[in-house]
Formats: C-alpha cells, sequence, structure tokens
C-alpha cells in the first residue's frame, strides 16, 4: 500500500520555508508542543480531574470522551503510519540548522524538535491536535459559546499542523490529512459515546444546554465504545506493524491497545458524576501515572511490560474521581 502515498509527496513548500527568518522556525518548534502527546494527555487529564459544571454538563463524562477521542485519533495515526511506511522530509533527519543564537540549553531543544525519525503519514502531531482541541471544544459545552470554542480549537489545530511543516518534519500533506482524520475521528468517537448533535435522530441540543435534554449535550456522554475502538484499531495497526516489521510502530499500537482498554476499565470504576478531584490527590496521583507512563516508554524493548505499565497508568487516571468517594466510605465502615 506505500504506492498509495508517494515518498516524495511535497507541492512546493520547502523553498517558501526555507526563505523564513529563524525566529519564525524557532516560534513554530514551540508551537508543536501543543499536540506533543505528554501535553495533549496532561491537558486532559487535568481537565477530566479539575473540571466543574461551569464548563461542561457532565465533565467527568465529557473529560473521559475527549481523552477516548485523542487515543482514538493516535490509533488511526499508528495504523496510517504503518500501513503506508513512507519517509519524512530530508530536513527531518538532519543535521539540525540550529539558530547560532540560540543559548546552548535552547540549542539541545530546539536540534530535538526538528529532528523527528519514524514514518511522516499522517502527521501525528496534526492529527492529535485537530482531535483534542476540537474534542475539548465540543465536549466541554458551557465554556463560552460554540462558536468561541470552535474557532479557538481551529485556530490551535491549524497552528500545530502549519508547525510541523515549518521545522521540516512533514509535508503539507502529511499535515491536511492530519487535520482530515483527526476531525473525522472526533465525529465518529463522539457519535459511539452517543452525542445527540451527532446523533441526529436523537434530538438536538442546544449550545447553552436548552432542548430536549436540559441538562446539555454531553450529559449523557459514555467513553466506553470508543476507548474499545481504539483498542480495536491499534490492534490492527499492530498486526501491520508486525508483519511489515516496523519495530517502532509496534511499540505506539501496543501502547495504543493499552491506553484503549486501560480506558474502558477505568470508566467502568466510576459513575460518571463525580465532583472534581481533590488536589491531595490529584498531586500524588500525577505522580504516580507519569512514572508509569515514563516506565512505559523506558520498557519499550519489553512489550508485556510497556503493556502493563500503559494500562495501569490509564486506569488510574480515568478511575481517579471515584477515589475520594472510596476512602469516605473505607474510612466510615473502620469509624
Amino acid at each position: 500500500m506505500t504506492g498509495l502515498v508517494a515518498a516524495e509527496r511535497g507541492i512546493g513548500e520547502t523553498p517558501l520555508v526555507d526563505v523564513l527568518p529563524e525566529f519564525v522556525v524557532v516560534a513554530f518548534a514551540a508551537v508543536t508542543h501543543l499536540a506533543d502527546p505528554w501535553f495533549l494527555f496532561g491537558l486532559l487529564a487535568v481537565g477530566y480531574w479539575f473540571a466543574t459544571d461551569r464548563v461542561a454538563a457532565a465533565p467527568r463524562r465529557a473529560g473521559a470522551t475527549a481523552i477516548a477521542v485523542v487515543t482514538c485519533a493516535y490509533a488511526a495515526t499508528a495504523l496510517g503510519k504503518a500501513w503506508f511506511a513512507v519517509p519524512r522530509p530530508p530536513g527531518a533527519v538532519g543535521p539540525a540548522d540550529v539558530p547560532t543564537w540560540l543559548p546552548g540549553l535552547l540549542s539541545a531543544w530546539y536540534e530535538a524538535q526538528v529532528l523527528s525519525d519514524g514514518f511522516g503519514f499522517p502527521s501525528g502531531h496534526a492529527t492529535g491536535g485537530a482531535a483534542a482541541y476540537l474534542a475539548l471544544a465540543l465536549a466541554y459545552d458551557r465554556a463560552w459559546t460554540a462558536r468561541k470554542r470552535l474557532l479557538a480549537a481551529g485556530t490551535v489545530a491549524v497552528a500545530v499542523a502549519l508547525s510541523r511543516v515549518v521545522i521540516r518534519v512533514h509535508y503539507v500533506v502529511d499535515v491536511l490529512a492530519g487535520l482530515a482524520v483527526g476531525s473525522g475521528v472526533v465525529l465518529g468517537a463522539l457519535w459511539l459515546a452517543g452525542d445527540p448533535r451527532i446523533r441526529r435522530s436523537e434530538g438536538r441540543t442546544a449550545d447553552e444546554g436548552a432542548g430536549p435534554d436540559p441538562r446539555g449535550a454531553t450529559a449523557g456522554l459514555d467513553p466506553t465504545l470508543p476507548f474499545l475502538l481504539a483498542a480495536v484499531v491499534s490492534t490492527g495497526a499492530l498486526a501491520v506493524a508486525v508483519t511489515s516489521g516496523h519495530t517502532d510502530e509496534v511499540v505506539e499500537a501496543g501502547i495504543g491497545i493499552a491506553t484503549g482498554a486501560g480506558g474502558a476499565i477505568g470508566w467502568r470504576l466510576i459513575d460518571g458524576d463525580e465532583p472534581p478531584v481533590p488536589v491531595r490527590i490529584a498531586v500524588p496521583a500525577l505522580a504516580v501515572t507519569g512514572g508509569l507512563w515514563v516506565g512505559a516508554y523506558a520498557l519499550a524493548g519489553t512489550l508485556p511490560m510497556t503493556l502493563a505499565a500503559t494500562t495501569a497508568a490509564v486506569v488510574v487516571v480515568v478511575a481517579l474521581p471515584a477515589l475520594p468517594d472510596r476512602i469516605e466510605r473505607l474510612s466510615g465502615v473502620r469509624d
């Protein structure tokens, strides 16, 4: 299937990027962080744990669904990269042209940003960014207005996609495909989660929560099916990667399976209407899950350990809102 997407798929963007001032490229190297996987999942976890009903009709359901959407997006990216298996632009493999005016520490950061290995189609940053910010705009249905949320989401997603071209790690075709895939994943995952705005036959709910369900459009969301879909798609990506001998993609697909399965398991442990997580619980939980994530990538050579660490981390993240109530119940029984 590699013939469907050419290795040389540029449309003349490279000469345009080459004439950009160095400070512009450095600025876009910073913008690309807005769709780094660690940043997106950290942002989604914070929203899931701490959001109140001022920003969503059902903040826990909205937050978990947003996490499930992005998990689906990364699963689709893993499948696409393993399936098409086309390289990144030549500039992504180095050597990096680091601006001489950058201090030493920033020079190392910049070099890490503009050098990237692995396959190039579709862009994972463009896919994840589109999925994450559009999902946030739709799930947190009481923040601002729908128009403002969607405008902000689109602006960030396009800026991230553009940054990948400016720092020469993707072609325009890669990021356009990523934006399309990410947007499509959002619609499909929200449909699976039961969003009435997508399932038009079930009735349409206005932005402020008026309509068939006065609680709001996201009050009945259930992220279980999107999480399971991500696991299934990641399993397909794993099969393609193993068959083709793409070792790096095998690891990414395995993490996708574990994330989808862990999310579905974690969601079964809560009711979905829990209050925000207290900071005293969230801080140690963040340390634990962060350690598990680091361990998952550090143990990438042993796939079973990576799967176990990732699954445990996601179960903790998703199930955490139920922990305070369980602690109170245990305390009451002991008293």
